[in-house]
Formats: C-alpha cells, sequence, structure tokens
C-alpha cells in the first residue's frame, strides 16, 4: 500500500504544487453515477480531487455494465457503495461521501452542502431540470457543469463543451436523445463525462470557457 505522502508527491509532480492544492481542496459533487456520473468520478479522482460527494438512489444491474464503471460482481449493491470501493482502489486518499438518496426540490440542498462545483449526471430530463433550476437559483456561488446529448453513434466531434452562464457549464452535443438513437454507447458516453471532468479541473485550474 503507498502512503499519502507518495500519493501526494505522485500528483505533485504531474500538475505542480499549485494544482494540486486547489484540486486536494476542492469539493466535488456527482448527482448520478451512471455512465456520466460513474465516469467523472474516476477521472476527478485520478486527478486528485480531495473530496467527492456521490449521489445516487440505484444499484448496479447488469445492463449498467456496458458503460458504467462497476463489475459484475457488485450487481446488486448500491451504486454509491460499490463505485466508492472501486475509488478506495485507484485513489486510496480521496475522501468519498456516498449519499444514497433520490435528489428531490426539498433536499438537494441538504444533500450538496460543502460542494464546489456540480456535475449533473442524470439520465432523466425532469430530474436533469430540477437539479439545474435548483442549483443555479439557490446555489449562486456554486459552479454547475451538466450535460446534454451523448446518444448513438455519432460522430465524436460533436461532443462539446458551452459555457452558459459564468457558473453554468453544459457539455455534449446538445440534440441525440436515447429515445431517438440506439441508445448509450460506452465511448460517447466516456467523452461527454471526460469533457465534464475537464471542465471541473479547468475551472478549479482558474481556466474558462469564452
Amino acid at each position: 500500500m503507498i502512503s499519502r505522502d507518495e500519493w501526494n508527491e505522485a500528483l505533485i509532480a504531474r500538475h505542480g504544487q499549485e494544482l494540486h492544492d486547489r484540486f486536494s481542496s476542492a469539493t466535488a459533487a456527482i448527482c448520478g453515477l451512471g455512465g456520466l456520473g460513474s465516469n467523472i468520478a474516476i477521472a476527478l479522482a485520478r486527478a486528485g480531487i480531495g473530496r467527492l460527494i456521490l449521489v445516487d438512489f440505484d444499484r448496479v444491474d447488469i445492463t449498467n455494465l456496458h458503460r458504467q464503471q462497476y463489475k459484475a460482481e457488485q450487481i446488486g449493491e448500491y451504486k454509491t457503495e460499490a463505485l466508492a470501493a472501486n475509488l478506495l482502489e485507484i485513489s486510496p486518499y480521496t475522501e468519498v461521501k456516498g449519499v444514497t438518496e433520490k435528489v428531490t426540490e426539498d433536499n438537494f440542498l441538504e444533500l450538496l452542502e460543502g460542494a464546489d462545483i456540480v456535475c449533473e449526471a442524470f439520465d432523466n430530463a425532469e430530474a436533469k431540470a430540477m437539479l439545474v433550476n435548483g442549483v443555479l437559483q439557490k446555489l449562486p456561488e456554486c459552479y454547475l457543469v451538466a450535460a446534454s446529448g451523448m446518444a448513438g453513434m455519432g460522430s465524436p466531434n460533436r461532443i462539446e463543451t458551452r459555457r452558459i452562464t459564468d457558473r453554468f457549464y453544459l457539455c455534449g452535443d446538445g440534440v441525440s436523445d436515447v429515445e431517438e438513437t440506439m441508445g448509450l454507447v460506452a465511448p460517447r458516453v466516456m467523452l461527454c463525462a471526460a469533457h465534464q471532468a475537464q471542465t471541473v479541473l479547468r475551472i478549479l485550474a482558474g481556466e474558462y470557457e469564452v
């Protein structure tokens, strides 16, 4: 088992002390731990984000395994618990808080307490709208990185990141819908998740889209 000092030294060698300090002191909340959220979490943990709040009420299902970061042996487990275990194997000193609850208008403020950045990673349009509107209206100091459009076999080059307002970013192609395509395909979902994770890191680094 590597020590915390060894872990930090490796990250500092990669990012430099200033970025490491910014990343390691940040808290990111990920709402929805499916194809988007599970990939976002792993990318942020690898980058050295200090604290992750993982929010989902669902369990791992066999149909999740083709695009989500779970294992066959984890089928039936809560996603919060399964993903936390996987993250511990990858990044042993990341602080992970699992919240096995459904996000609602009544509880999202409590669930997201302490987050510097919120990643919206739901697969339900109503849940997406609820979270986006809630964060923008009631958490004005918090950054929001959301997603829209990553389904089907469309070109990977259509996935992009747009800055909607000073604190609101939207990743995806903005048009592809699960109902109108063959569904979600792992590489394209992972591309969108990578956009979201990279946007989180850029915000923390002080690099903003124009």
